[in-house]
């Protein structure tokens, strides 16, 4: 398994988990509940329900970079084109727009 927490425009909205069961996302109930949270796209408007798919949700995918960029990414950090989750967590850290992706910081044992 697999987790992103998902921030918009520096607030944190809410997790984003790769299992065997396939890609879930799910606002944050304090996100929900500020004085304006603002949905991530209209493919995943402001819910309390959990959103789940068998593949990477289109609005995490068009984050990932492409072209010359995705090139690059993939040679330097030995990534596989189609783990779309491990492209998702290495590249979109900082991409264009409000949306910033960071891996699960796990806690030391």
């Amino acid at each position: 398994m697999r987790k992103a927490a998902i921030n918009i425009f520096d607030d944190f909205a809410g997790w984003l988990v790769e299992d065997e069961e396939g890609y879930h996302f799910m606002y944050d109930a304090q996100y929900l509940n500020s004085a304006q949270p603002v949905a991530l796209s209209k493919t995943l408007p402001l819910q309390a329900a959990a959103f789940s798919s068998n593949i990477l949700f289109p609005f995490f995918d068009g984050l990932i970079p492409e072209g010359w960029l995705l090139e690059i990414a993939e040679r330097n950090w030995k990534l596989d084109p189609r783990d779309r989750m491990g492209l998702l967590l290495a590249c979109c850290r900082s991409c264009i727009g409000a949306v910033r992706i960071y891996p699960e910081k796990k806690e030391a044992a």
